[in-house]
C-alpha cells in the first residue's frame, strides 16, 4: 500500500469538514452491500467512474460513510480517518483505484462492526451453482485466472476484486460489491474474448477504466450472490514445483495471515479487529475446500490446472 492512514480527533475532523465546505464538489452515493457511501470530489473523472463502478443509492438515503478528496499541493498520499463518523479525508489521490478500495474498506468496517459480515479482497465466481474464489497477493495472477474461469460454460461473475461473506449454518453466503469492473487496458492480451470489452472505455492515468463485462459475456453473466465451496489461494514461487495442492485450514490461514489477508486496504488494524478477522477466515476456510495454486506456469497452463481441479470435484 502506498498511502498512510492516521486517525483524527474530533477537533481535526471538524477543521477538515469546514475546509471541505468551501469546495465545489461532485457528489454521489453508492450502495455497497447495503451501506451508503458518499463520495465528494472535485475530480470529475473520478466522480464519473464512481457512478459507473457502483450500484447507486437513492439521494434520499443518508450516508453511512463519506469520502472527501482534498489536495494540499503536496505529493504525500495520506488518509485521515474519523472513526466516530466513518468519514475519511483523502489527500492528493489521483488514482481512482485507491478511492474505490477505500470505499470498500469503509463498508467493510461498518459491516464487520455492526453486522458480523466480513469482506474478502478476492475474486469470486459461481460455476453452475458452486462458488469459487481466488484470493492472492498482488501480481500473482488473480485477475487473469478469475477472468479465465469466467470463460467456462455456466459461469457467472460475482466480483473480480472484493466481496462480502455471511456465515450461518451451511455454506458461507457471499455477495458482490460492484456493478461494473475496474479493468486493465490489456485485459484481452491473455484471453482474446475480452478485447471488445475495452471499446468505449475511458482509461485513467494508470491504464485502467470501468468496463461492463456483460457486453462480452451476456446480461446474465453477472449475479449478486452464491454459496462458497472452493477457495483457491494463489502464490508465485519458482522454487516450488507443485502447481496445485490441497490445503488444510490452518495452513491456508497461516498463508493469509502472513500476507495480511491479501488486503492492503484494511483501514483499521488494531489488535481486536485483526483477531476477529483471523477468527472469521479460520471459520470461512474450514467450510470450504481449499487449494494452493502456484502461478509460475504460463497463464493458459495454470488455468487448465485450476479447471482440472474443479472438474474432479464438480463434474463441470
Amino acid at each position: 500500500m502506498s498511502y498512510r492512514v492516521t486517525y483524527t480527533d474530533p477537533e481535526r475532523a471538524d477543521e477538515l469538514r469546514e475546509r471541505c465546505a468551501h469546495i465545489n464538489y461532485h457528489s454521489s452515493k453508492a450502495d455497497i452491500n447495503g451501506v451508503c457511501v458518499e463520495l465528494l470530489t472535485a475530480n470529475r473523472e473520478h466522480a464519473d467512474m464512481w457512478r459507473d463502478n457502483f450500484y447507486q443509492m437513492s439521494d434520499g438515503v443518508r450516508a453511512h460513510a463519506r469520502i472527501y478528496c482534498l489536495d494540499d499541493g503536496d505529493c504525500d498520499l495520506h488518509v485521515e480517518y474519523d472513526l466516530a463518523t466513518y468519514t475519511v479525508f483523502l489527500f492528493n489521490f489521483d488514482y481512482y483505484g485507491w478511492v474505490k478500495s477505500i470505499a470498500l474498506g469503509l463498508s467493510g468496517n461498518i459491516l464487520e462492526d455492526s453486522h458480523g459480515i466480513f469482506s474478502v479482497h478476492g475474486a469470486a465466481l459461481d460455476l453452475d451453482g458452486r462458488g469459487v474464489t481466488l484470493i492472492a497477493p498482488s501480481k500473482t495472477g488473480k485477475t487473469t485466472q478469475s477472468w479465465g474461469l469466467l470463460r467456462m460454460e455456466h459461469s457467472h461473475l460475482i466480483s473480480d476484486d472484493w466481496y462480502f461473506v455471511s456465515l450461518s449454518d451451511g455454506r458461507p453466503t457471499i455477495r458482490g460489491s460492484e456493478r461494473n469492473c475496474y479493468i486493465d487496458a490489456d485485459i484481452g492480451d491473455v484471453w482474446e474474448e475480452y478485447r471488445p470489452l475495452v471499446t468505449g472505455v475511458r482509461f485513467d492515468n494508470r491504464g485502467r477504466g470501468i468496463g461492463n463485462v456483460r457486453w462480452v459475456t451476456g446480461e446474465g453473466s453477472v449475479i449478486d450472490r452464491t454459496s462458497m465451496r472452493y477457495v483457491m489461494l494463489l502464490k508465485r514461487d519458482a522454487s516450488d514445483p507443485e502447481i496445485v495442492r490441497r490445503l488444510e485450514t490452518e495452513e491456508a490461514l497461516a498463508y493469509l495471515v502472513a500476507n495480511d489477508f491479501c488486503n492492503p486496504h484494511q483501514l483499521v488494524r488494531d489488535e481486536r479487529r485483526m483477531a476477529r478477522r483471523t477468527a472469521f477466515f479460520r471459520e470461512y476456510l474450514s467450510r470450504c475446500e481449499v487449494f494452493m495454486v502456484n502461478t509460475t506456469c504460463p497463464a493458459v497452463e495454470t488455468q487448465e490446472r485450476i479447471r482440472d481441479t474443479l472438474r474432479e470435484r464438480c463434474g463441470i
